[in-house]
């Protein structure tokens, strides 16, 4: 274990399903594939998740009946949004950075299946949340807004 997974045992457990699920599937299903087999693995790591969560979108102090929906919320505090592309854009971080916006939460991990290796992005909306970084074969970034 990692000094980030003694310090924040929730990323490094994340993260961790993360690589399992990459390590048995590898890279080149369709992200439904991939959010299947996380949810499998957060259950048996014994990671507290939903699943699809509705996220409330306002604009002018009125909520809009547009809504987001993140892939995971896990531990109630750390929204988890997969992708399975080539490569991520500014787009799917733009995503996730409106997902942190809408919500009260603080911390995201934006997770990319489709690369050879796991790919993922670590966001904090506040200077308060904990950082991260990389692990095993993984290629980590960390974003503060």
């Amino acid at each position: 274990m990692t000094d980030d997974g003694q310090r924040d045992p929730q990323t490094y457990a994340i993260i961790g399903a993360a690589m399992e699920v990459h390590r048995r599937l590898g890279c080149g299903f369709l992200e439904p594939v991939y959010q299947e087999a996380l949810a499998i693995e957060f259950e048996a790591c014994g990671i507290p998740f939903r699943r699809e969560v509705e996220l409330i979108i306002e604009y002018r102090d009125r909520q809009l009946k547009t809504k987001y929906r993140v892939d995971f919320i896990c531990y109630g505090s750390v929204l988890v949004e997969l992708k399975a592309l080539e490569r991520l854009t500014k787009t799917e971080i733009a995503i996730v950075l409106n997902y942190l916006n809408a919500s009260e939460i603080e911390l995201a991990f934006l997770l990319n299946f489709g690369s050879p290796s796991l790919e993922y992005r670590r966001f904090a909306h506040s200077k308060s949340a904990k950082s991260a970084k990389s692990a095993g074969n993984a290629v980590g970034e960390d974003v503060t807004q």
